[in-house]
């Protein structure tokens, strides 16, 4: 049984941080290329951060560059995001989703709310 499930989020205030952590299990982590969405009320899911199965290699969206850190533990078949430097427009359910060939798998997602 695939199961996916994020935690870490929570409310905290601009400028701080928090660590999202997303554990897998019921298929082969490793060779899954692991990436993190989120969704904004009103908005559409987009891409964060993705990291590969291959060589660990990382991308990110614009808005997150430089503030956001994707890494794998895949002895923990475990994907995690450092999110540094907060702002309320990265108010959003975090999702987590493995990706390989044609096969997605999803988190149920987390809250991250950012506000004084």
């Amino acid at each position: 049984q695939v199961q996916v499930v994020e935690s870490g989020g929570g409310l905290v205030q601009p400028g701080e941080s928090l660590r999202l952590s997303c554990a897998a299990s019921g298929f082969t982590f490793s060779i899954y290329t692991m990436n993190w969405y989120r969704q904004a009320p009103g908005k559409e899911r987009e891409l964060v951060a993705t990291i590969t199965s291959t060589d660990g290699s990382t991308n990110y969206a614009d808005s997150v560059k430089g503030r956001f850190t994707i890494s794998r533990d895949n002895a923990k078949n475990t994907v995690y995001l450092q999110m540094n430097s907060l702002k309320p427009e990265d108010t959003a359910v975090y999702y987590c989703n493995a990706a390989r060939r044609t096969t997605r798998y999803w988190g149920q997602g987390t809250q991250v709310t950012v506000s004084s």
